[in-house]
């Protein structure tokens, strides 16, 4: 179970305040649900704290305020604990992927997780198999594809048998084959899932749907009232987008939460 108690994510922004200190503003939050559909995905705009409040699950983001909590853990003072129990999977492999060919790659998981030397070559390939890379095991990563990369991120993730999976956008840079392939693995897992995504049809396929935007949690439940708020507040959104062409400019606001990583 996920417990997300009033957290908030803050961060310093450039220039300083009238009084001369350091400008804070808020990324996300304050957030509060529990969280324990077997399938949870999150959505929202580039920009709107979606991918924050993901990084906040497994402690690689920590609540500047309030607390997140994975099965009575406590994600900052518990970090190495909570991230045994929590599996996270990046949009881009390569931000993952880091030894020379999958099988290494998955047995330096297994390493990190203190499985002897001696079982790691073959719980690695077991790892591989389930994704269906058992025959690119031995090859150079560089000879896989954007799809089979991120397949191998995810055997690596998935060999330290984490109790919960979250993943940030897994199929943004996958072609629709790819997509499907990683689709279809996810919603086989036994594991509970929270998945970031634009892809509405794969949230509709999910158990719970919070709806992020400005930082905030402005829907949150069923799938199909929350892509509908989705969509009106994206539909919203691009009528706010309008350019006045005497100013140059978009009339809408602009956030100023976003940051580059808060896709």
């Amino acid at each position: 179970m996920i417990e997300l108690d009033g957290a908030v994510v803050t961060a310093y922004a450039p220039g300083e305040t009238r009084r001369g200190a350091e400008r804070v503003v808020t990324l996300l939050g304050p957030v509060t649900a529990t969280l324990t559909e077997r399938r949870v995905a999150v959505v929202g705009a580039n920009g709107s704290g979606k991918s924050t409040l993901a990084r906040l699950l497994n402690g690689l983001t920590l609540p500047s305020a309030g607390a997140v909590r994975v099965d009575g853990l406590d994600t900052a003072r518990d970090g190495a604990a909570v991230r045994r129990r929590v599996g996270f999977l990046f949009t881009d492999p390569d931000a993952q992927v880091v030894m020379p060919t999958p099988v290494e790659d998955v047995a330096l998981s297994l390493r990190r997780l203190g499985v002897p030397a001696r079982e790691r070559d073959a719980r690695a390939r077991e790892a591989l198999a389930r994704v269906g890379l058992e025959s690119r095991a031995d090859l150079p990563v560089r000879a896989l594809s954007g799809g089979q990369r991120q397949l191998l991120a995810l055997a690596a993730v998935l060999a330290t048998e984490p109790a919960v999976l979250v993943c940030d956008e897994p199929t943004t840079l996958l072609d629709l084959r790819w997509r499907r392939v990683v689709d279809a693995l996810l919603a086989d897992l036994p594991q509970q899932v929270v998945q970031v995504t634009h892809d509405l049809d794969a949230a509709a396929r999910a158990d719970r749907v919070l709806v992020v935007d400005g930082g905030l949690v402005v829907h949150d439940g069923a799938p199909g009232p929350a892509l509908e708020a989705y969509r009106a507040l994206m539909a919203v959104d691009d009528a706010a987008e309008v350019v006045t062409p005497a100013r140059g400019r978009h009339t809408g606001v602009t956030t100023s939460r976003a940051e580059d990583d808060l896709a």
